[in-house]
């Protein structure tokens, strides 16, 4: 009897929710870049690994409902640094900015902490078709120029 091998066939990626969620704006993105070397070291320094650094900074800035205790401060920081920097700015007034950031945290803290499974995948479901919906509200805004 001869064996059979299987081949592990390459995991595929979700289709896009929106037509436009591809190349840079693909959600499942897997990024080879330099770390700049004084973050590096700093990051040892610290013993924080750097993708942790990076996954909080994400995390944080997207206002998401995971891990939310204790980032109240951090994430008022990380939407000051965003304005600062100007991202943004050339389609949405700072009041704007802030206001999509306000109604993204207002998603974020609907999670249901104390729940069993089936009112977390309610949520997470109703979430992904909101933040659609939210996203297109957003876009459509009249200051907004199209890319």
């Amino acid at each position: 009897m001869q064996k059979t091998t299987t081949r592990k066939q390459p995991q595929r990626k979700p289709k896009p929710e929106l037509k436009w969620q591809t190349g840079a704006y693909e959600r499942f993105a897997d990024f080879n870049f330099i770390l700049p070397y004084p973050f590096l070291l700093l990051c040892r320094l610290m013993g924080v690994k750097p993708l942790e650094v990076l996954t909080d900074f994400m995390d944080n800035l997207s206002c998401g409902s995971w891990n939310r205790e204790g980032r109240d401060t951090a994430k008022e920081h990380l939407i000051n640094y965003f304005i600062a920097h100007g991202y943004g700015q050339e389609h949405y007034t700072e009041a704007n900015i802030r206001q999509i950031f306000k109604e993204m945290d207002a998603v974020g803290m609907l999670f249901p902490r104390e729940s069993n499974g089936k009112m977390v995948d309610r949520y997470a479901k109703w979430r992904d078709k909101h933040q659609t919906w939210w996203f297109k509200k957003w876009f459509r805004k009249t200051r907004r120029q199209h890319l």
